[in-house]
């Protein structure tokens, strides 16, 4: 599948009659907030993991040098903590573009921190896109990371603020965190 998607995710979903709908956000969808939002709420998906397998070639690298950015994928027994925000369908028109790195909705179970729950969308980059990068070990993805820049910035600066946005909405994610352990050891600046 080709690395743009904004096609794709257009014919993906019909918004007919929907007047909003929860978008579950687990990267830098939790702190880059560029859109107009009815509510938000943090919340958890059940079944995903978030993984830094997703190059990055158009906001946090380049072609040339892609960066790493997150995706989800598939592990039974896990959840992924992120933020939810219910939007007007008129928003995926923005969201899609700069979402198109690869990345398709997918419909999603979103589950509050009240145990409630709701249907939403998640945009999540799978194996057969070709922005796809996989697995590594967490010191050669961090060496990646900060290695790559891109019109929207130092990978970096993505990770540091991913990770501090984690730890905002409480969760444990030991990937992230060992890359950003490493990153920060690589740069001299222990925490």
């Amino acid at each position: 599948m080709s690395a743009n998607t904004i096609e794709h995710n257009r014919i993906r979903q019909n918004f007919e009659g929907v007047s909003s709908i929860w978008l579950f956000g687990y990267g830098s969808l939790i702190y880059k907030v560029d859109f107009p939002f009815l509510e938000r709420r943090p919340a958890t998906i059940h079944g995903w993991e978030r993984r830094f397998w997703q190059g990055s070639h158009d906001h946090r690298g380049t072609p040339e040098a892609p960066g790493r950015v997150v995706t989800l994928i598939k592990s039974p027994n896990a959840a992924c903590k992120g933020m939810a925000y219910r939007v007007s369908p008129s928003v995926f028109e923005h969201l899609d573009v700069r979402e198109k790195n690869g990345y398709l909705r997918f419909a999603t179970t979103l589950t509050f921190e009240n145990g409630s729950h709701a249907e939403g969308l998640v945009y999540i980059a799978t194996e057969d896109n070709e922005a796809f990068l996989g697995h590594a070990p967490d010191a050669e993805i961090a060496r990646q990371i900060a290695g790559a820049t891109g019109p929207s910035g130092p990978n970096s600066e993505y990770l540091l603020r991913l990770a501090e946005s984690l730890r905002s909405l409480g969760d444990s994610c030991p990937h992230t965190f060992a890359i950003e352990s490493h990153v920060r050891s690589a740069a001299g600046c222990d925490t």
